[in-house]
């Protein structure tokens, strides 16, 4: 929702007087590690920019030629995360940081260049926020949702989760790296997305879908995702977002840019 309309749901959120719990783990770790004021920019709460976290999937080692042959088993075999064969494979090409940049956009009121991505592959750090003065306050935990889920079930609580506690010891080293973004072009492509703003993520969420299932069919090949998703971003026309009926239009117009791409290349 957040990525197709997220200025009007955001709207909602302000005029309904609610109190938004993101559950994601990366935007639950953020908005743990937020001042607890809110303002409408993040300097102004002393912030300097978010940092999501993402494992890297099951390619973060892979090379170009070896992508260009990924299979849908291969794909779908993430090494932190149990997840569905969608998200699975987004999380493969980094769409899913990709789509996380856009929602942390909107949840945080947070400029593209104040939000980064990290390639930490232990998925022990969920994400981390720097401040002005050089702080960087991060939150850590095993890779469970039950542990974002019961805070936003407890908020402004604490509940038990059943998640094991976090042995540092046992994990021994937290790695970081920058995304590459020739390897995984779906993140450059998101980021150009929010940049355009608009309805830019709508058609780019659209494509992904399409693409993803292509791929998920065996139709297409996985390096083929990001060549269709940046073609139907070049066909589509960018407009404002004004309403969801409009979006819905723009949603269907984008998937059926993206199966007519896709039909040439079967």
């Amino acid at each position: 929702t957040l990525v197709m309309a997220g200025n009007l749901f955001m709207q909602a959120v302000i005029d309904g007087g609610a109190t938004l719990l993101p559950i994601d783990s990366e935007h639950n770790a953020i908005f743990q590690v937020m001042p607890q004021q809110r303002s409408r920019q993040l300097a102004n709460m002393g912030v300097k920019r978010v940092l999501l976290t993402a494992s890297g999937g099951p390619f973060r080692n892979a090379s170009l030629q070896e992508l260009k042959v990924v299979t849908r088993a291969q794909a779908l075999n993430h090494p932190n995360w149990v997840m569905g064969p969608k998200i699975t494979v987004d999380s493969a090409t980094m769409m899913n940081k990709g789509l996380e940049v856009i929602e942390a956009h909107w949840l945080f009121n947070a400029l593209p260049e104040q939000i980064d991505v990290v390639v930490h592959p232990q998925s022990v750090i969920h994400s981390m926020v720097e401040y002005i003065d050089g702080s960087v306050l991060a939150q850590l935990g095993n890779p469970d949702m039950r542990t974002p889920i019961a805070y936003g079930l407890g908020y402004p609580e604490r509940l038990t989760s059943g998640v094991s506690s976090l042995d540092l010891l046992t994990v021994g080293r937290l790695d970081f790296c920058p995304p590459d973004l020739e390897r995984f072009p779906c993140l450059r492509i998101a980021y150009d997305a929010l940049n355009m703003g608009g309805t830019a993520p709508a058609i780019l969420n659209a494509a992904n879908e399409v693409a993803v299932e292509a791929f998920l069919a065996e139709k297409i090949g996985f390096m083929d995702i990001p060549h269709i998703i940046e073609n139907v971003l070049t066909a589509s026309s960018i407009g404002q977002v004004e309403s969801i009926e409009q979006l819905v239009a723009i949603d269907v117009q984008a998937r059926r840019i993206a199966k007519q791409y896709i039909s040439t290349l079967c």
